[in-house]
């Protein structure tokens, strides 16, 4: 019968993923993550040549090897995992969506083993964001207005951020929705590298965003350009066109990590 469906529906239990389960997820990304006790000078050479981007670098100081993997480049084509499987690995939970630039790049000593970089974010840090999540509507007053704008992307996280809109997500539920106008947006969000066609465009619709006004650049071409940097018809990455309050890297990222990214960048309102 034609009820029988919505019938079905209503009595089907209802399934959102867990905000605890959400944040940081970067599951399916494709991501690396650096298993320091495992690195050596000839695994790190082995992944650092086959990187695309230059997202990885091997540094040599007086006492030590540094290994330093920028996410903001990263595009996430696992060579370097294939590259140096023990050392490299998928990573399932990235912490520094919606972090400063600086965050996104992190450095692991060769010879103590350890990451080398104290100010990155790291798991505690959730709970920040799971903070945000309760406290927009007590912020705002009303829900987030978000306006997306791709200045030249592959779409490629534009269909991360349309998941994000499903009931598996369920955006809507931490008072987050999509505007069509800048004018009605608290949060501009750009994906893509800002390409030459399309700089006026971005300017001018971050100008016409009331204060105060949030930026985040989500994806690995509006954080560095990704694999687009060096061709002549880009003139970014966002940051060199309007300011820029946090960063989400990936190609794409995952819908899990752009929310993360979204509460982050609110939390510091």
């Amino acid at each position: 019968m034609i009820f029988d469906l919505p019938w079905k529906s209503f009595r089907s239990p209802s399934i959102v993923m867990p905000i605890e389960d959400l944040l940081g997820d970067a599951t399916g990304s494709r991501m690396p993550e650096i298993v320091p006790e495992e690195l050596t000078v000839a695994r790190a050479v082995a992944a650092v040549s086959v990187c695309p981007t230059g997202a990885l670098e091997l540094r040599e100081t007086p006492t030590d090897h540094l290994l330093e993997l920028d996410y903001g480049r990263c595009v996430g084509c696992g060579w370097c995992r294939q590259a140096a499987p023990e050392a490299i690995t998928e990573a399932r939970r990235i912490f520094h969506c919606g972090a400063p630039k600086r965050q996104l790049k992190l450095a692991w000593s060769l010879t103590r083993k350890e990451e080398v970089r104290p100010d990155a974010p790291h798991p505690e840090s959730t709970r920040v964001v799971e903070e945000a999540a309760r406290n927009i509507f007590k912020w705002m007053g009303r829900a987030l207005n978000i306006r997306a704008l791709d200045s030249g992307s592959c779409n490629g996280c534009e269909a991360e951020l349309t998941a994000l809109t499903s009931p598996w997500y369920d955006l809507e539920r931490f008072g987050i929705h999509f505007v069509a106008s800048p004018r009605h947006a608290d949060l501009l969000l750009v994906t893509g590298p800002v390409a030459r066609n399309l700089h006026e465009a971005v300017l001018q619709t971050w100008q016409a965003m009331p204060e105060p006004k949030r930026v985040l650049a989500v994806g690995a071409c509006a954080c560095s350009g990704g694999v687009f940097a060096a061709s002549p018809a880009i003139a970014g990455p966002l940051d060199q066109v309007i300011p820029v309050d946090g960063y989400v890297a990936g190609c794409p990222p995952t819908p899990a990590m752009v929310l993360t990214g979204i509460l982050r960048v609110i939390q510091k309102r």
